[in-house]
Protein backbone atom coordinates (compact mmCIF):
# COMPACT_ATOMS: atom_id res chain seq x y z
CA UNK A 1 0.00 0.00 0.00
CA UNK A 2 0.83 3.64 -0.88
CA UNK A 3 -0.44 7.02 -0.03
CA UNK A 4 -0.09 10.15 -1.64
CA UNK A 5 -1.39 13.90 0.40
CA UNK A 6 -1.12 17.46 -0.27
CA UNK A 7 -1.35 19.74 2.61
CA UNK A 8 -4.29 19.62 4.64
CA UNK A 9 -5.14 16.04 3.73
CA UNK A 10 -8.44 14.66 2.27
CA UNK A 11 -10.57 16.89 5.57
CA UNK A 12 -12.73 19.89 5.53
CA UNK A 13 -16.20 20.26 4.62
CA UNK A 14 -17.57 17.90 1.62
CA UNK A 15 -20.63 16.04 0.38
CA UNK A 16 -19.37 12.29 0.25
CA UNK A 17 -19.48 9.40 -2.19
CA UNK A 18 -18.42 5.88 -2.56
CA UNK A 19 -17.48 4.45 -5.58
CA UNK A 20 -17.16 0.59 -5.27
CA UNK A 21 -15.36 -1.41 -8.15
CA UNK A 22 -14.65 -4.67 -8.74
CA UNK A 23 -12.41 -6.83 -11.71
CA UNK A 24 -14.78 -9.28 -12.35
CA UNK A 25 -17.54 -6.78 -12.93
CA UNK A 26 -17.12 -5.39 -16.75
CA UNK A 27 -18.84 -3.37 -19.28
CA UNK A 28 -16.31 -4.53 -22.33
CA UNK A 29 -14.08 -4.24 -23.66
CA UNK A 30 -12.99 -0.39 -24.85
CA UNK A 31 -13.03 -0.74 -28.53
CA UNK A 32 -10.47 2.55 -29.42
CA UNK A 33 -12.39 3.78 -32.26
CA UNK A 34 -14.22 5.41 -28.88
CA UNK A 35 -11.81 8.11 -29.50
CA UNK A 36 -12.59 9.28 -32.79
CA UNK A 37 -13.45 12.92 -34.78
CA UNK A 38 -14.55 14.26 -37.58
CA UNK A 39 -13.88 16.26 -40.26
CA UNK A 40 -16.35 18.08 -42.48
CA UNK A 41 -16.18 20.45 -45.20
CA UNK A 42 -17.89 22.80 -42.92
CA UNK A 43 -16.35 26.44 -42.03
CA UNK A 44 -12.50 26.42 -41.92
CA UNK A 45 -11.97 22.98 -40.61
CA UNK A 46 -10.54 21.82 -44.21
CA UNK A 47 -9.62 24.62 -45.35
CA UNK A 48 -6.74 26.50 -43.17
CA UNK A 49 -7.71 24.02 -40.65
CA UNK A 50 -6.38 20.35 -41.38
CA UNK A 51 -5.00 21.50 -44.97
CA UNK A 52 -3.06 24.56 -45.61
CA UNK A 53 -0.18 23.95 -48.19
CA UNK A 54 1.12 27.83 -47.86
CA UNK A 55 1.80 26.92 -43.67
CA UNK A 56 5.30 26.60 -42.92
CA UNK A 57 4.25 23.36 -41.45
CA UNK A 58 2.98 22.14 -44.40
CA UNK A 59 3.67 18.51 -45.56
CA UNK A 60 4.07 17.82 -48.98
CA UNK A 61 0.48 17.47 -49.72
CA UNK A 62 -0.46 20.56 -47.97
CA UNK A 63 -1.85 19.31 -44.43
CA UNK A 64 -0.34 21.44 -41.79
CA UNK A 65 2.28 19.80 -39.70
CA UNK A 66 1.67 21.49 -36.43
CA UNK A 67 -2.31 20.55 -36.58
CA UNK A 68 -1.28 16.73 -37.29
CA UNK A 69 0.95 16.76 -34.23
CA UNK A 70 -1.73 18.33 -32.08
CA UNK A 71 -3.95 15.36 -33.19
CA UNK A 72 -1.25 12.36 -32.50
CA UNK A 73 -1.07 14.01 -29.32
CA UNK A 74 -4.94 14.31 -28.83
CA UNK A 75 -4.92 10.72 -28.99
CA UNK A 76 -7.75 10.68 -32.00
CA UNK A 77 -7.77 6.91 -33.27
CA UNK A 78 -11.08 7.07 -35.94
CA UNK A 79 -12.05 10.31 -38.05
CA UNK A 80 -15.22 10.57 -39.75
CA UNK A 81 -15.54 12.51 -43.80
CA UNK A 82 -16.66 14.15 -45.61
CA UNK A 83 -19.99 14.98 -43.47
CA UNK A 84 -22.44 15.68 -42.14
CA UNK A 85 -24.69 17.91 -43.85
CA UNK A 86 -22.00 18.35 -46.42
CA UNK A 87 -22.19 14.78 -47.87
CA UNK A 88 -26.06 15.12 -48.54
CA UNK A 89 -25.06 17.83 -51.71
CA UNK A 90 -21.81 16.01 -52.09
CA UNK A 91 -20.56 14.61 -55.58
CA UNK A 92 -17.24 12.51 -54.62
CA UNK A 93 -16.12 12.41 -57.94
CA UNK A 94 -15.67 15.93 -58.00
CA UNK A 95 -13.15 15.43 -55.06
CA UNK A 96 -10.86 13.17 -57.50
CA UNK A 97 -7.73 13.79 -60.50
CA UNK A 98 -5.99 16.30 -61.36
CA UNK A 99 -6.69 19.64 -58.92
CA UNK A 100 -6.26 21.67 -61.60
CA UNK A 101 -9.13 19.83 -63.08
CA UNK A 102 -11.37 19.76 -60.26
CA UNK A 103 -14.55 22.16 -60.48
CA UNK A 104 -15.94 24.54 -57.55
CA UNK A 105 -19.04 24.15 -56.54
CA UNK A 106 -21.60 25.76 -54.34
CA UNK A 107 -22.42 23.74 -51.37
CA UNK A 108 -25.85 24.18 -50.35
CA UNK A 109 -25.24 23.00 -46.62
CA UNK A 110 -23.36 25.73 -45.76
CA UNK A 111 -23.56 28.22 -48.29
CA UNK A 112 -19.77 28.29 -49.31
CA UNK A 113 -17.73 27.95 -52.68
CA UNK A 114 -16.32 24.19 -52.28
CA UNK A 115 -12.97 24.04 -54.66
CA UNK A 116 -12.75 20.15 -54.04
CA UNK A 117 -8.91 20.96 -53.60
CA UNK A 118 -8.81 18.52 -50.34
CA UNK A 119 -10.92 15.14 -51.84
CA UNK A 120 -11.22 11.04 -51.08
CA UNK A 121 -7.79 10.22 -51.70
CA UNK A 122 -6.32 13.25 -50.14
CA UNK A 123 -8.09 12.91 -47.24
CA UNK A 124 -7.62 9.33 -47.43
CA UNK A 125 -3.79 9.50 -47.27
CA UNK A 126 -3.36 11.95 -44.76
CA UNK A 127 -5.37 9.65 -42.50
CA UNK A 128 -3.25 6.80 -43.47
CA UNK A 129 -0.05 8.87 -42.26
CA UNK A 130 -1.40 9.47 -39.02
CA UNK A 131 -2.30 6.34 -38.91
CA UNK A 132 -6.33 6.93 -38.26
CA UNK A 133 -9.08 4.64 -38.98
CA UNK A 134 -11.27 6.34 -41.49
CA UNK A 135 -15.38 6.24 -41.51
CA UNK A 136 -16.62 7.43 -44.64
CA UNK A 137 -20.10 8.89 -45.91
CA UNK A 138 -21.93 8.32 -48.93
CA UNK A 139 -24.14 10.66 -49.96
CA UNK A 140 -27.81 9.58 -49.92
CA UNK A 141 -29.85 12.95 -50.41
CA UNK A 142 -29.41 13.57 -53.42
CA UNK A 143 -27.40 10.63 -54.32
CA UNK A 144 -27.93 7.04 -54.48
CA UNK A 145 -27.42 3.31 -54.27
CA UNK A 146 -25.22 3.66 -57.56
CA UNK A 147 -23.19 6.41 -56.43
CA UNK A 148 -22.69 4.88 -53.01
CA UNK A 149 -21.76 1.31 -54.58
CA UNK A 150 -19.11 3.63 -56.88
CA UNK A 151 -17.15 4.92 -54.16
CA UNK A 152 -16.75 1.57 -52.46
CA UNK A 153 -15.34 0.51 -55.65
CA UNK A 154 -12.96 3.55 -56.22
CA UNK A 155 -11.89 3.19 -52.63
CA UNK A 156 -11.66 -0.71 -51.76
CA UNK A 157 -11.93 -2.47 -55.22
CA UNK A 158 -7.52 -3.22 -55.68
CA UNK A 159 -7.57 -3.60 -59.80
CA UNK A 160 -9.26 -4.39 -62.84
CA UNK A 161 -11.93 -2.85 -62.87
CA UNK A 162 -12.66 0.94 -64.37
CA UNK A 163 -12.71 2.79 -61.14
CA UNK A 164 -10.16 1.31 -59.03
CA UNK A 165 -7.82 1.45 -62.18
CA UNK A 166 -8.80 5.23 -62.25
CA UNK A 167 -7.76 5.56 -58.36
CA UNK A 168 -4.77 3.73 -59.11
CA UNK A 169 -4.09 6.28 -62.08
CA UNK A 170 -4.40 9.12 -59.70
CA UNK A 171 -1.35 8.35 -57.61
CA UNK A 172 -3.25 5.89 -55.47
CA UNK A 173 -2.31 2.12 -56.48
CA UNK A 174 -3.23 0.39 -53.11
CA UNK A 175 -7.00 0.77 -52.14
CA UNK A 176 -7.57 2.57 -49.54
CA UNK A 177 -9.32 -0.16 -47.50
CA UNK A 178 -11.79 1.57 -45.93
CA UNK A 179 -13.88 -0.29 -43.34
CA UNK A 180 -16.70 1.39 -41.79
CA UNK A 181 -19.11 3.33 -43.94
CA UNK A 182 -21.99 5.95 -42.78
CA UNK A 183 -25.11 5.20 -44.70
CA UNK A 184 -25.98 9.08 -45.57
CA UNK A 185 -26.48 11.83 -42.34
CA UNK A 186 -28.88 13.04 -40.43
CA UNK A 187 -31.73 11.88 -42.77
CA UNK A 188 -34.12 12.85 -40.17
CA UNK A 189 -33.85 16.63 -40.19
CA UNK A 190 -36.00 18.68 -42.26
CA UNK A 191 -32.48 21.21 -42.76
CA UNK A 192 -30.83 18.29 -44.42
CA UNK A 193 -31.04 18.41 -48.54
CA UNK A 194 -33.15 15.09 -49.33
CA UNK A 195 -34.69 15.14 -46.08
CA UNK A 196 -37.01 12.52 -46.12
CA UNK A 197 -39.27 9.72 -43.70
CA UNK A 198 -38.15 6.75 -41.62
CA UNK A 199 -39.40 4.41 -44.22
CA UNK A 200 -38.30 5.98 -46.99
CA UNK A 201 -34.99 6.33 -45.60
CA UNK A 202 -34.48 2.66 -44.01
CA UNK A 203 -35.85 1.18 -47.61
CA UNK A 204 -33.39 3.03 -48.96
CA UNK A 205 -30.02 3.18 -47.02
CA UNK A 206 -31.12 -1.05 -46.87
CA UNK A 207 -31.03 -1.12 -50.44
CA UNK A 208 -27.79 0.90 -50.83
CA UNK A 209 -25.68 -0.83 -47.93
CA UNK A 210 -27.20 -4.47 -50.19
CA UNK A 211 -25.19 -3.08 -53.50
CA UNK A 212 -21.70 -1.73 -51.21
CA UNK A 213 -21.70 -5.53 -49.87
CA UNK A 214 -21.60 -6.65 -53.09
CA UNK A 215 -18.80 -4.69 -53.75
CA UNK A 216 -16.95 -5.21 -50.76
CA UNK A 217 -18.70 -7.82 -48.57
CA UNK A 218 -16.32 -7.36 -45.50
CA UNK A 219 -17.44 -3.46 -45.34
CA UNK A 220 -19.25 -2.34 -41.79
CA UNK A 221 -22.26 -0.46 -42.23
CA UNK A 222 -23.81 2.64 -40.30
CA UNK A 223 -27.34 3.54 -40.31
CA UNK A 224 -28.33 7.35 -39.47
CA UNK A 225 -30.59 7.25 -36.45
CA UNK A 226 -32.22 10.64 -34.89
CA UNK A 227 -30.37 13.73 -35.28
CA UNK A 228 -30.85 14.25 -31.68
CA UNK A 229 -32.85 13.31 -28.79
CA UNK A 230 -35.15 16.31 -29.27
CA UNK A 231 -36.33 15.30 -32.46
CA UNK A 232 -40.16 14.82 -32.16
CA UNK A 233 -39.68 11.49 -34.59
CA UNK A 234 -37.07 10.33 -31.68
CA UNK A 235 -37.74 6.58 -30.54
CA UNK A 236 -40.14 5.78 -34.04
CA UNK A 237 -37.22 6.97 -35.76
CA UNK A 238 -34.82 4.17 -34.72
CA UNK A 239 -37.68 1.58 -34.78
CA UNK A 240 -38.73 1.85 -38.14
CA UNK A 241 -35.34 2.34 -39.54
CA UNK A 242 -33.92 -0.80 -37.27
CA UNK A 243 -36.74 -2.60 -38.58
CA UNK A 244 -35.71 -2.33 -42.17
CA UNK A 245 -32.18 -2.43 -41.82
CA UNK A 246 -31.65 -4.93 -39.38
CA UNK A 247 -30.17 -7.49 -41.65
CA UNK A 248 -27.56 -5.55 -43.68
CA UNK A 249 -25.76 -2.51 -41.25
CA UNK A 250 -23.87 -2.88 -37.84
CA UNK A 251 -24.61 0.41 -36.14
CA UNK A 252 -27.24 2.88 -35.50
CA UNK A 253 -25.48 6.23 -35.59
CA UNK A 254 -26.57 9.06 -32.44
CA UNK A 255 -26.06 12.95 -32.40
CA UNK A 256 -25.76 14.57 -29.41
CA UNK A 257 -24.81 18.13 -28.75
CA UNK A 258 -25.07 19.73 -25.46
CA UNK A 259 -25.25 23.52 -25.27
CA UNK A 260 -23.73 25.81 -22.91
CA UNK A 261 -25.88 28.15 -22.80
CA UNK A 262 -28.54 26.61 -20.90
CA UNK A 263 -28.55 26.97 -16.93
CA UNK A 264 -25.47 26.13 -16.00
CA UNK A 265 -26.87 23.13 -13.31
CA UNK A 266 -28.60 21.56 -16.17
CA UNK A 267 -25.12 22.08 -18.54
CA UNK A 268 -22.91 20.14 -15.43
CA UNK A 269 -25.75 16.70 -15.59
CA UNK A 270 -25.18 16.38 -19.81
CA UNK A 271 -23.21 12.87 -18.73
CA UNK A 272 -26.46 12.08 -17.22
CA UNK A 273 -28.18 13.20 -20.24
CA UNK A 274 -26.11 11.16 -22.73
CA UNK A 275 -26.22 8.20 -20.48
CA UNK A 276 -30.12 8.37 -20.82
CA UNK A 277 -29.66 8.86 -24.81
CA UNK A 278 -27.72 5.98 -24.87
CA UNK A 279 -30.09 3.29 -22.80
CA UNK A 280 -32.89 4.62 -25.02
CA UNK A 281 -31.52 3.82 -27.86
CA UNK A 282 -29.91 0.66 -27.34
CA UNK A 283 -33.29 -0.58 -25.69
CA UNK A 284 -35.21 0.76 -28.90
CA UNK A 285 -33.13 -1.30 -31.06
CA UNK A 286 -33.05 -4.74 -29.32
CA UNK A 287 -36.67 -4.51 -28.73
CA UNK A 288 -36.67 -4.69 -32.65
CA UNK A 289 -34.28 -7.24 -32.85
CA UNK A 290 -36.34 -9.39 -30.15
CA UNK A 291 -39.53 -8.60 -31.84
CA UNK A 292 -37.97 -10.23 -35.37
CA UNK A 293 -36.65 -13.08 -33.42
CA UNK A 294 -33.29 -11.92 -34.03
CA UNK A 295 -29.76 -12.80 -32.22
CA UNK A 296 -28.62 -9.59 -34.16
CA UNK A 297 -28.21 -6.67 -32.09
CA UNK A 298 -26.95 -3.22 -33.43
CA UNK A 299 -24.49 -1.59 -31.39
CA UNK A 300 -24.03 2.45 -31.48
CA UNK A 301 -22.13 4.67 -33.64
CA UNK A 302 -21.90 8.00 -31.81
CA UNK A 303 -20.71 9.77 -34.58
CA UNK A 304 -21.37 13.58 -33.69
CA UNK A 305 -20.80 14.66 -30.50
CA UNK A 306 -19.65 17.46 -28.19
CA UNK A 307 -20.77 20.69 -26.01
CA UNK A 308 -21.56 24.25 -27.74
CA UNK A 309 -19.44 26.68 -25.90
CA UNK A 310 -21.03 28.08 -22.34
CA UNK A 311 -19.31 31.64 -23.11
CA UNK A 312 -22.55 32.82 -25.12
CA UNK A 313 -21.67 36.85 -25.03
CA UNK A 314 -18.54 35.98 -27.32
CA UNK A 315 -18.86 32.71 -28.98
CA UNK A 316 -19.12 33.23 -32.69
CA UNK A 317 -21.55 30.17 -33.00
CA UNK A 318 -24.15 29.92 -36.45
CA UNK A 319 -24.26 29.03 -39.49
CA UNK A 320 -23.43 30.35 -42.80
CA UNK A 321 -26.18 32.60 -44.47
CA UNK A 322 -24.42 35.10 -46.69
CA UNK A 323 -22.71 33.18 -49.93
CA UNK A 324 -18.75 32.67 -49.19
CA UNK A 325 -15.94 32.03 -51.81
CA UNK A 326 -13.60 31.68 -48.68
CA UNK A 327 -13.27 29.52 -45.65
CA UNK A 328 -15.87 31.19 -43.27
CA UNK A 329 -15.66 31.28 -39.67
CA UNK A 330 -17.99 28.72 -38.80
CA UNK A 331 -18.70 28.19 -34.96
CA UNK A 332 -15.42 28.65 -33.70
CA UNK A 333 -16.09 28.23 -30.01
CA UNK A 334 -13.89 29.68 -27.56
CA UNK A 335 -14.48 26.87 -24.76
CA UNK A 336 -14.09 27.41 -20.88
CA UNK A 337 -12.84 25.47 -17.97
CA UNK A 338 -16.85 24.64 -17.52
CA UNK A 339 -17.09 23.19 -21.33
CA UNK A 340 -14.12 21.15 -20.41
CA UNK A 341 -15.72 19.32 -17.35
CA UNK A 342 -18.79 18.81 -18.85
CA UNK A 343 -16.79 17.05 -22.34
CA UNK A 344 -15.41 15.25 -19.56
CA UNK A 345 -18.32 13.63 -17.82
CA UNK A 346 -19.29 13.04 -21.32
CA UNK A 347 -16.77 10.72 -21.73
CA UNK A 348 -17.27 9.16 -18.77
CA UNK A 349 -20.96 8.13 -20.20
CA UNK A 350 -19.47 6.64 -23.37
CA UNK A 351 -16.94 4.48 -21.32
CA UNK A 352 -19.92 3.58 -19.03
CA UNK A 353 -21.48 1.97 -22.30
CA UNK A 354 -18.48 0.23 -23.74
CA UNK A 355 -20.64 -2.73 -24.20
CA UNK A 356 -22.79 -1.05 -27.04
CA UNK A 357 -20.88 2.65 -28.31
CA UNK A 358 -18.16 0.74 -30.49
CA UNK A 359 -17.53 4.26 -32.42
CA UNK A 360 -17.62 7.93 -31.14
CA UNK A 361 -16.51 11.27 -32.93
CA UNK A 362 -15.95 14.39 -31.31
CA UNK A 363 -17.57 17.06 -33.58
CA UNK A 364 -15.28 18.43 -35.30
CA UNK A 365 -11.68 18.13 -35.08
CA UNK A 366 -10.24 21.38 -35.94
CA UNK A 367 -11.66 25.20 -35.49
CA UNK A 368 -15.58 24.15 -35.75
CA UNK A 369 -16.73 23.82 -32.11
CA UNK A 370 -13.45 21.75 -32.10
CA UNK A 371 -10.06 21.10 -29.49
CA UNK A 372 -8.31 22.46 -31.75
CA UNK A 373 -7.96 25.86 -33.41
CA UNK A 374 -5.75 27.62 -36.07
CA UNK A 375 -5.17 31.00 -37.50
CA UNK A 376 -3.83 30.72 -40.96
CA UNK A 377 -0.38 31.07 -41.84
CA UNK A 378 -0.32 31.12 -37.95
CA UNK A 379 -0.37 29.07 -34.76
CA UNK A 380 -2.02 26.17 -33.29
CA UNK A 381 -3.92 25.94 -29.96
CA UNK A 382 -5.12 23.64 -27.86
CA UNK A 383 -8.87 24.60 -26.26
CA UNK A 384 -9.75 23.38 -23.34
CA UNK A 385 -11.77 20.79 -24.32
CA UNK A 386 -8.27 18.92 -25.51
CA UNK A 387 -7.28 18.02 -22.33
CA UNK A 388 -10.19 15.69 -20.65
CA UNK A 389 -10.14 13.95 -24.56
CA UNK A 390 -6.19 13.56 -24.45
CA UNK A 391 -6.16 12.14 -20.84
CA UNK A 392 -9.09 9.80 -21.06
CA UNK A 393 -7.48 8.79 -24.77
CA UNK A 394 -4.06 8.04 -23.46
CA UNK A 395 -5.68 5.98 -19.33
CA UNK A 396 -9.01 4.18 -20.76
CA UNK A 397 -7.62 1.00 -21.65
CA UNK A 398 -8.36 -2.58 -21.40
CA UNK A 399 -11.89 -2.73 -19.97
CA UNK A 400 -14.78 -0.79 -19.01
CA UNK A 401 -15.58 -1.89 -15.79
CA UNK A 402 -18.70 -1.41 -14.09
CA UNK A 403 -19.23 1.21 -11.33
CA UNK A 404 -21.72 1.05 -8.63
CA UNK A 405 -22.14 4.96 -6.97
CA UNK A 406 -23.20 6.13 -3.73
CA UNK A 407 -24.20 9.39 -3.68
CA UNK A 408 -25.90 12.92 -3.19
CA UNK A 409 -28.82 13.52 -5.31
CA UNK A 410 -28.37 16.54 -7.76
CA UNK A 411 -31.72 18.26 -8.17
CA UNK A 412 -31.97 20.63 -11.55
CA UNK A 413 -34.53 22.50 -13.06
CA UNK A 414 -34.60 20.77 -16.56
CA UNK A 415 -33.54 17.36 -16.21
CA UNK A 416 -34.98 16.59 -12.02
CA UNK A 417 -33.22 14.36 -10.04
CA UNK A 418 -29.33 13.34 -11.01
CA UNK A 419 -26.89 11.63 -9.41
CA UNK A 420 -24.23 14.36 -8.09
CA UNK A 421 -21.07 12.50 -8.59
CA UNK A 422 -20.40 10.07 -12.07
CA UNK A 423 -17.73 8.03 -12.48
CA UNK A 424 -16.03 5.32 -14.91
CA UNK A 425 -13.41 2.96 -14.09
CA UNK A 426 -10.91 0.99 -16.43
CA UNK A 427 -8.55 -2.00 -15.99
CA UNK A 428 -5.73 -2.76 -18.33
CA UNK A 429 -4.24 -6.17 -17.06
CA UNK A 430 -1.54 -6.22 -19.43
CA UNK A 431 -0.09 -3.26 -18.17
CA UNK A 432 -1.27 -3.55 -14.56
CA UNK A 433 -2.53 -0.30 -14.28
CA UNK A 434 -6.69 1.22 -13.90
CA UNK A 435 -8.21 4.22 -14.50
CA UNK A 436 -10.89 5.78 -12.27
CA UNK A 437 -12.62 8.64 -14.37
CA UNK A 438 -15.15 10.92 -11.90
CA UNK A 439 -17.15 14.04 -12.44
CA UNK A 440 -17.96 16.08 -9.58
CA UNK A 441 -21.35 18.00 -10.72
CA UNK A 442 -22.20 19.64 -7.51
CA UNK A 443 -22.20 23.02 -6.60
CA UNK A 444 -19.95 21.88 -3.59
CA UNK A 445 -16.36 19.95 -3.28
CA UNK A 446 -17.31 15.61 -2.95
CA UNK A 447 -15.00 13.66 -0.90
CA UNK A 448 -15.36 10.41 -2.83
CA UNK A 449 -14.34 7.32 -1.29
CA UNK A 450 -13.02 4.51 -4.09
CA UNK A 451 -13.32 0.89 -2.74
CA UNK A 452 -10.56 -1.00 -4.53
CA UNK A 453 -10.24 -3.63 -2.09
CA UNK A 454 -10.64 -6.35 -4.69
CA UNK A 455 -7.96 -5.42 -6.68
CA UNK A 456 -5.59 -6.16 -3.51
CA UNK A 457 -2.61 -3.62 -2.94
CA UNK A 458 -2.69 -0.70 -4.91
CA UNK A 459 -0.30 2.23 -5.44
CA UNK A 460 -1.83 5.57 -6.55
CA UNK A 461 0.29 6.92 -9.20
CA UNK A 462 -1.02 10.24 -10.44
CA UNK A 463 -4.45 12.46 -9.37
CA UNK A 464 -5.30 15.05 -11.79
CA UNK A 465 -7.95 17.08 -12.06
CA UNK A 466 -9.92 20.47 -14.01
CA UNK A 467 -12.44 22.58 -12.63
CA UNK A 468 -14.97 25.13 -13.70
CA UNK A 469 -15.30 26.58 -10.23
CA UNK A 470 -13.69 30.02 -10.42
CA UNK A 471 -12.99 30.15 -6.43
CA UNK A 472 -11.00 26.67 -6.51
CA UNK A 473 -7.39 27.28 -6.16
CA UNK A 474 -7.00 23.92 -8.65
CA UNK A 475 -8.52 25.84 -11.50
CA UNK A 476 -6.23 26.35 -14.30
CA UNK A 477 -5.87 29.79 -16.51
CA UNK A 478 -6.19 27.56 -20.20
CA UNK A 479 -7.85 24.58 -19.38
CA UNK A 480 -5.09 21.98 -18.28
CA UNK A 481 -4.93 19.22 -15.59
CA UNK A 482 -3.97 20.03 -12.30
CA UNK A 483 -2.34 18.11 -9.77
CA UNK A 484 -5.14 17.05 -7.40
CA UNK A 485 -3.79 17.28 -4.16
CA UNK A 486 -6.46 16.27 -1.57
CA UNK A 487 -6.28 12.82 -2.24
CA UNK A 488 -4.39 9.58 -0.41
CA UNK A 489 -4.75 5.80 -0.72
CA UNK A 490 -4.56 3.34 2.52
CA UNK A 491 -6.46 0.07 3.52
CA UNK A 492 -7.53 -0.20 -0.15
CA UNK A 493 -9.45 2.23 -0.77
CA UNK A 494 -8.63 5.50 -2.28
CA UNK A 495 -10.24 8.52 -0.99
CA UNK A 496 -10.31 12.20 -3.06
CA UNK A 497 -11.64 15.18 -2.72
CA UNK A 498 -13.01 16.49 -6.22
CA UNK A 499 -13.56 19.98 -6.48
CA UNK A 500 -16.76 21.75 -6.86
CA UNK A 501 -17.97 21.52 -10.43
CA UNK A 502 -15.06 19.63 -11.51
CA UNK A 503 -13.93 16.62 -13.64
CA UNK A 504 -10.56 13.96 -12.28
CA UNK A 505 -8.94 11.23 -13.40
CA UNK A 506 -6.94 8.95 -10.94
CA UNK A 507 -4.04 6.23 -11.92
CA UNK A 508 -3.83 3.39 -9.74
CA UNK A 509 -1.38 0.17 -10.36
CA UNK A 510 -2.52 -2.89 -9.25
CA UNK A 511 -0.93 -5.95 -8.87
CA UNK A 512 -3.51 -9.05 -8.22
CA UNK A 513 -6.46 -7.61 -10.56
Amino acid sequence: MSGAGGAGGVGGAAATAKVFLHPAFVVGEIDRRIFGSFVEHMGRCVYTGIYEPTHATADAEGFRGDVSALVDELGVTLVRYPGGNFVSGYDWRDGIGPVADRPTRLDLAWRTAEPNTVGTDEFLRWAARRGLDPIMAVNLGTAGVREAAELVEYCNVASGTTLADLRASYGTPAPHAVRTWCLGNEMDGDWQIGHTTAEQYGRRAAEAGKAMRMVDPEIELVACGSSSREMPTFGRWEDTVAELTLDVVDYLSMHAYYDGTQARRDYLVSGHRLHRFIEDVVATVDAVAARRGSGRRLQIALDEWNVWSSAADVSPAGLARDLSLTPPRITEDPYQSLDAVVLGDLLISILNHADRVKIACLSLLVNVSAPILTEPDGPVTRQTTFHPFAATARLATGTALRTAVECAPLTTDRHGTVPSVAAAATLDRAAGRAAVFLANRGPNPAEVTIDHQAFGDCTLLAARTLTAHDADELRSIDGTLVELKRIETRNRATTAVLPAESWSVIELETRNA
